[in-house]
Formats: C-alpha cells, sequence, structure tokens
C-alpha cells in the first residue's frame, strides 16, 4: 500500500511540475530568471541584444531617460547600465491606472567572453541607447589561406 502511495506523489509532483512548467512558457516565467533572453515581464529598459563576429551590440529601450544620467559600466564581461526615469506628470494629476515605470533603474547584462572593455560606443537618439562593444581581435575568426 504504501509504495502505492509513494508512486502517486511522485505522479502528482511530477504532474505539478508540469503544469508549472507550461504556466511558464505561456505566461512567462517570474522566478528562476538568468541570461541574457530572460527577464521577468515589466523590466524597464527593454534591452535587444545582437551579436556579430566583429561586435555585439545592446539596443535599450529607454525613452524619456536624460542620457546625461545614464551610468554606463563595462567590468570584463559585465554590461552594467543604471540611471532614472523620472515623472512628468504634475503633481496635483492622481492617476487611476499607471503602467509607465518611473523611478531608478539597474540593468547589468552578462556579455560573450571576448568583447573587448577599451573599445565601446554608446549613442543615444529618439529614446533607444546603443552599446556598441567590439570584440577582441586576438578572437576575431580569421582565414587561413592554404598554400
Amino acid at each position: 500500500m504504501w509504495g502505492y502511495l509513494r508512486g502517486f506523489d511522485t505522479d502528482l509532483f511530477s504532474q505539478l511540475e508540469r503544469i508549472r512548467d507550461e504556466m511558464d512558457a505561456a505566461f512567462g516565467s517570474r522566478s528562476g530568471m538568468s541570461g541574457i533572453r530572460s527577464v521577468a515581464a515589466g523590466t524597464f529598459p527593454a534591452i535587444n541584444i545582437g551579436a556579430s563576429p566583429s561586435r555585439v551590440d545592446v539596443y535599450v529601450f529607454a525613452a524619456g531617460v536624460d542620457p546625461k544620467g545614464l551610468d554606463i559600466s563595462l567590468q570584463q564581461n559585465l554590461l552594467t547600465l543604471s540611471g532614472e526615469r523620472k515623472s512628468t506628470l504634475p503633481d496635483e494629476v492622481q492617476l487611476y491606472r499607471n503602467e509607465r515605470f518611473d523611478g531608478a533603474f539597474r540593468r547589468v547584462i552578462t556579455l560573450p567572453e571576448d568583447v573587448d572593455p577599451d573599445k565601446v560606443q554608446a549613442t543615444y537618439r529618439d529614446g533607444v541607447l546603443q552599446v556598441t562593444i567590439e570584440r577582441r581581435e586576438e578572437v576575431k575568426p580569421r582565414r587561413i589561406e592554404v598554400k
């Protein structure tokens, strides 16, 4: 009898775990986030990252952020972005719904190991911050000619 219950418990828990995984896949998980592709819903600012053999481009969607107030640093392969987006509403306005993030933010992004911290450029245009990090020369693929 106990063997039957033990099997029932295992089956029940595996079913609950399967349901949780399906819910996370459907709606996005809010726990256990790691890597550059997973963030909780509502994370500010939203980020896209693209890579080529010669560089990595990070696009930060930070409309309403003063670019002079942005702090961008790169240590080894960790890119840290921080700043603040301030409310633009008059103090006398009482909000019934507020979906726009206001306040301080900080994002840390793990980049590939081969980025060169000495070759970084940042530009801000139309609410989008673009950070371009070149890859180190010694790790770029090079074609070897056969003689």
